[in-house]
């Protein structure tokens, strides 16, 4: 019942915003929103649902960069994925870590190997690549 019920309150917070709900296995969800919710359903399952935040990927899809936000609710077993697709002639949005210090690495990975800018984010600096490492070059991107 539970996992029902955080199913149905995303749902609820996202509106008009949700653009698809994905269910791949009892125990695992995907929602894929629009960029501008993503701070508020985040909030939802970091402080209400006390969902874990496991980690991010960015993955380049050649029309855009789609960003996977991965959390764990341990105690019902229960995996929630939030999908943003950014348009690849605006790759930002707004970063996590003011709600979660644990995103700040992450973020500065995906900022650094695909270009997305994290708005908000502390510090977007080098973190894998060398510092002369040319500018505008992401070794993750197709282009």
């Amino acid at each position: 019942m539970k996992r029902e019920a955080i199913i149905e309150n995303i749902k609820v917070r996202s509106g008009e915003d949700l653009l698809e709900v994905v269910q791949k296995a009892e125990n695992r969800a995907y929602f894929t929103i629009n960029k501008n919710i993503l701070p508020q359903i985040a909030r939802y399952l970091f402080n209400e649902e006390k969902a874990r935040f496991s980690t991010a990927s960015g993955v380049d899809t050649r029309k855009a960069v789609e960003i996977l936000y991965h959390f764990s609710i341990d105690a019902i077993g229960f995996i929630v994925t939030l999908r943003v697709i950014l348009d690849k002639s605006s790759l930002e949005i707004e970063s996590l870590t003011s709600l979660m210090k644990c995103a700040e690495w992450i973020e500065r990975e995906m900022h650094e190997m695909l270009g997305i800018n994290f708005k908000g984010h502390p510090d977007l600096s080098h973190f894998l690549l060398k510092d002369d490492w040319p500018k505008g070059n992401y070794p993750l991107r197709r282009d």
